[in-house]
């Protein structure tokens, strides 16, 4: 049977998306116990202190950035794995590919909504092109996803390897952050800006994500502070969701710290928010 151009190429890409496989992500253990979240008054001060010192000004002070912040405490967890890195556009195209869903993007009208610092033309740079990966970012978290976005990458995942995946609680992903002894940094009690992809020595853009080797949790995580705001699965109502880590727009950097804590709206598409997961501890 005579099959035509336009029909042989449309049985390829079905051909090709029933026959793809999902790229696993690297996860690294985190044990039971109990470990020390939250932060204290001496701690919040030295956060302000940082950003007063970076900014030259006192906004996130007199905004009480930090003032919310959970009081020091040991909390304790049963075991979990999570991502060593967040997940990638490399990783998150195979999902893209096979599902049909939608790219990581975000049009102007729905950008200006944001009433976002960022002007939209800032996007076009992590934005996909023909449902593909920005050239030369395959190895870049993958941000402009919502918070539904990173849920259905997991839901898809979960189905392709026959294991739960998900978004980390803000407390398991607090406790892979910074350890089990509640440091300021992931890497200890005092700021380094060498350490981590932040405004104060990087290059005001996402970066590869196994760069800042030296700025891993004591459990191993890369990326902890600086990058990208990371998608959490705690929620703080009105249809808002935990976001965690700080991001390469950030100096300072008090909103990188493990116990800094803030919200964003769920369907938000932002080039500073990005995702990783969890899965069971057995696996």
């Amino acid at each position: 049977m005579r099959l035509y151009p336009h029909l042989w190429a449309i049985l390829v890409v079905v051909i090709a998306a029933c026959h793809a496989r999902a790229e696993v992500p690297e996860t690294i253990a985190i044990p039971a116990g109990a470990f020390l979240e939250g932060s204290d008054a001496a701690e919040r001060e030295a956060a302000y202190r940082l950003d007063e010192a970076a900014y030259g000004h006192s906004i996130t002070r007199k905004n009480g950035w930090y003032d919310d912040e959970a009081p020091k405490r040991h909390i304790e967890l049963p075991a979990y794995r999570i991502t060593r890195t967040l997940i990638t556009n490399d990783q998150y195209a195979g999902f893209v590919a096979e599902t049909g869903h939608r790219a990581p993007d975000v049009d102007p009208k729905t950008w200006a909504g944001y009433r976002l610092i960022h002007l939209w033309k800032r996007t076009r740079r992590h934005a996909w092109r023909d449902r593909k990966p920005p050239k030369g970012r395959g190895d870049h978290p993958v941000v402009l996803v919502s918070h539904d976005d990173a849920r259905a990458y997991a839901k898809w995942l979960s189905e392709k390897t026959g294991r739960e995946w998900r978004l980390p609680t803000e407390q398991e992903w607090v406790k892979a952050a910074r350890g089990a002894d509640g440091w300021r940094f992931p890497w200890g009690n005092k700021f380094d800006p060498t350490r981590l992809n932040s405004h104060d020595q990087g290059s005001f853009d996402t970066t590869p994500v196994t760069k800042f080797e030296t700025g891993k949790s004591p459990f191993g995580l890369l990326d902890p502070a600086g990058q990208v705001f990371e998608w959490a699965a705690t929620g703080a109502g009105s249809g808002r969701f935990i976001v965690k880590g700080g991001s390469w727009d950030d100096k300072g950097c008090g909103i990188c710290r493990p116990a800094a804590r803030h919200s964003r709206p769920a369907p938000l598409k932002h080039i500073l928010i990005g995702f990783r997961l969890v899965t069971d501890a057995s696996r």
